[in-house]
């Protein structure tokens, strides 16, 4: 987990790995220069079907985050449960602090 929250794709085992999470960063909090050469990488590396692949994974990812965010969907107690540790180390639960308030 740790290698890929810090950037470090190639060290998950994932082919590729680097180029896809510099990718994935770079669509996500790029500049416009970054993310052109981060879209050519892809598509150097793995192919025309690999980067709608990926694109399509970072559209989606961003959606259904937006729009669970933007609806307050509460967590399942079970899955609140299962999540507890990967929230903590992600920093998860202090995120939307006082969400839901007015």
């Amino acid at each position: 987990m740790g290698a890929a929250l810090n950037g470090d794709g190639a060290a998950v085992g994932v082919a590729h790995g680097a180029t896809l999470v510099e990718y994935g960063e770079a669509m996500l909090r790029g500049d416009a220069r970054r993310r052109a050469a981060a879209r050519l990488a892809v598509y150097q590396a793995l192919g025309p079907a690999a980067l709608v692949d990926a694109a399509a994974i970072v559209a989606s990812f961003n959606a259904v985050v937006k729009l669970a965010d933007g609806s307050g969907i509460p967590l399942e107690d079970f899955k609140e449960k299962a999540t507890q540790t990967l929230r903590a180390e992600l920093g998860l639960d202090g995120l939307n602090q006082g969400a839901g308030t007015s």
